[in-house]
């Protein structure tokens, strides 16, 4: 699928009600800057997670082809006191190139919020970038550059701003370059060239140095 065609589809599901077609039937388908190293993942997640049992899948045909490419899970929500429940979404799996696997799951919470996002870049079944949001806003952009199954490059947003960048060079499991973004651009760059976690060497951007 072109990259247009694929902005299209994600543009008609932000905008387009979910109509079930096949309810119940699964679906037939093979703050500190050290803080995001937790994040890091020793094995790829993948993008199509287990179901569990007492999850129910609508399917939908986006494209015509005759072939599900939009996958929502939903679970029985008990409600609370006198609020009756109902069916609550938990998971949304797409098929972006509508070659039958997915290659995009966003995951909400008990208040039908989306709280992430997950993308199979390569197609191979693994997670290779995460996208986490907050009441709605995208706050903080994890991705797997090297391939080896963990997250290496973090991006951080404050207000839907671009604030800092991080980046594990070395593939230790450890970020040891860091950038501090204002008014659009890089302020300054940190590296740590020693391991020890802490940043040894400093750049400043001279054009944001010169306008202080």
């Amino acid at each position: 699928m072109s990259h247009s065609k694929s902005l299209f589809f994600l543009g008609f599901l932000a905008v387009t009600p979910l109509a079930g077609c096949a309810g119940g039937k699964s679906a037939e388908r093979g703050e500190g800057a050290p803080g995001a190293r937790d994040a890091a993942r020793t094995q790829a997640e993948p993008i199509q997670p287990e179901r569990s049992g007492d999850e129910r899948v609508q399917e939908q045909d986006v494209n015509g082809d005759g072939k599900p490419d939009v996958w929502t899970y939903t679970v029985k929500d008990p409600g609370t006191g006198d609020s009756a429940g109902g069916d609550r979404k938990v998971r949304q799996e797409l098929d972006l190139n509508w070659d039958g696997r997915v290659d995009l799951t966003r995951y909400f919470d008990a208040n039908g919020e989306q709280t992430r996002e997950t993308l199979d870049l390569d197609y191979d079944g693994k997670v290779d970038a995460t996208y986490f949001f907050e009441k709605g806003v995208n706050t903080r952009r994890e991705r797997d550059i090297n391939g080896d199954g963990r997250a290496d490059s973090f991006t951080f947003y404050e207000g839907g701003t671009l604030v800092r960048k991080e980046r594990d060079t070395n593939a230790d499991g450890k970020v040891d370059y860091w950038e501090y973004w204002e008014g659009g651009q890089v302020d300054r760059i940190g590296e740590d060239l020693d391991g020890d976690g802490t940043v040894d060497k400093w750049t400043r951007n001279p054009n944001n140095a010169a306008s202080e």
